[in-house]
């Protein structure tokens, strides 16, 4: 479990910013910057190497007990630090600001300290980590991961739609298979229902002329 550092306004967490060094690549850490209070409450972020690192956002109003997250990235190293050992700092302000103020409507001094507002500050040291250790996130890495599990993802994605589509054709194959079939039937007795009422209809034609034609050997003769 990460340690957090606090004054009166704000919580910070992790209490210390840890970059995991690999040459020519960019690292990370995140800090979430809770306030603490029931008041609007603005914090700016400042460092000692401000061209070694990029910090978003640097400047920001949390809403009363509310939250964010600021991003520091380390610029990729060409060579690594003298024993992992750096002297680098952060610190972050924090003062009270009006209701719904936003962060472009701050005024200028607004963590100036000879304001009359007071201003609350937190440091944070910076820790160097080998790249060796499990610790700490590399931009790159993390980009690489996204990628295999997005690549993983739309494999089985696709795997999964070959799969549905087969079944499909299947199971069409298997419909047209049986419609066809009972076409047949439908064929079949419609064929058998023909002869048997044609034979019927014949029979009954040859028993009515047996009978006339025996009426008119049986019946006399007129004069």
């Amino acid at each position: 479990m990460t340690a957090s550092v606090a004054n009166s306004l704000i919580t910070i967490n992790p209490d210390e910013l840890r970059f995991q060094i690999e040459l020519e690549k960019q690292t990370y850490c995140d800090l979430k910057v809770l306030n603490n209070t029931e008041h609007y409450v603005a914090f700016k972020v400042k460092t000692t190497s401000p061209k070694k690192y990029f910090v978003r956002p640097n400047t920001g109003v949390i809403h009363p007990w509310d939250s964010c997250i600021i991003r520091v990235t380390l610029q990729a190293q060409q060579e690594y630090p003298p024993d992992m050992q750096c002297k680098d700092k952060f610190l972050l302000q924090g003062t009270i600001v009006n209701p719904n103020t936003d962060v472009d409507e701050l005024p200028p001094d607004t963590f100036n300290k000879d304001s009359e507002k007071s201003i609350e500050e937190l440091k944070l040291r910076v820790v160097y980590i080998s790249p060796t250790s499990p610790q700490g996130s590399s931009e790159d890495d993390t980009g690489k991961n996204s990628f295999h599990k997005l690549d993983t993802y739309s494999s089985q994605t696709v795997q999964r739609l070959k799969e549905e589509r087969g079944a499909a054709v299947l199971q069409t194959r298997q419909l047209q298979q049986e419609l066809d079939m009972l076409k047949r039937r439908r064929n079949r007795r419609g064929k058998r229902g023909f002869s048997f009422t044609f034979s019927i209809f014949v029979g009954l034609v040859g028993l009515l002329f047996g009978l006339l034609l025996k009426l008119s050997w049986s019946s006399p003769p007129t004069e």
